[in-house]
């Protein structure tokens, strides 16, 4: 018990608090992000944003530019996102939940190219190609890319790439020596395959309430 003990908080060891505070404080808000998505509830952007805006520093700090990008630009699809689930479709519903149309996969492969065209400059420009985790994260952060703007336009097809991206980032931030985020991940994995069920039966049902 011990050992993984050791192995889970071992990188923490003269880790300043603050940062500490802040990695948990980010995980726990990162944890509602997902299950308030999960439950199609609005409250998916707020919490989010706290979410995010914490991890840019964190991983700032860390020197993970990758990671921190895509932080980044959770924070500002959050925004968008929020803009786009309050939008009505009549006096009473609010966009319902559809399938991606075929416009929107192109699209998707558009995002997905160009984002890991965006992170090879950016990595080549600040020579961060030290390590095969630079590799790993230039794809991660592409899945997570087009899985934000496709949950922002509510489209079942994000939790697709959310539960690939989850499972790839799993072992990646153990190595890193992001433990609590490595576990966050494990419950983003699980709940993001919930999350798929469970917007697959709500399909084309538009919401009367954004908060339930």
């Amino acid at each position: 018990m011990s050992r993984i003990f050791n192995w889970l908080f071992e990188p923490y060891f003269g880790t300043p608090n603050h940062l500490i505070v802040l990695e948990v404080i980010g995980v726990v808000f990162g944890f509602l992000s997902v299950w308030y998505s999960k439950k199609d509830n609005i409250l998916v952007f707020p919490t989010g944003l706290i979410s995010t805006s914490i991890f840019v520093y964190i991983l700032f700090v860390y020197g993970l530019l990758g990671d921190m990008m895509i932080n980044a630009y959770y924070f500002i699809m959050s925004i968008y996102g929020w803009y786009i689930w309050t939008r009505k479709q009549d006096k009473n519903h609010y966009i319902p939940i559809k399938k991606a149309t075929k416009e929107e996969h192109f699209n998707s492969v558009l995002l997905f190219m160009g984002t890991i065209c965006f992170i090879i400059i950016v990595y080549s420009s600040f020579d961060k190609w030290d390590s095969w985790t630079a590799y790993v994260d230039t794809f991660t952060t592409a899945l997570f890319f087009v899985g934000m703007w496709l949950m922002a336009k509510k489209r079942l097809e994000n939790w697709l790439y959310w539960i690939i991206g989850d499972l790839i980032s799993i072992p990646l931030y153990f190595y890193k020596g992001l433990a609590l985020t490595a576990l966050q991940y494990i419950l983003f994995t699980i709940i993001a395959i919930y999350g798929y069920k469970a917007w697959q039966k709500q399909l084309n049902t538009p919401k009367t309430n954004l908060l339930k």
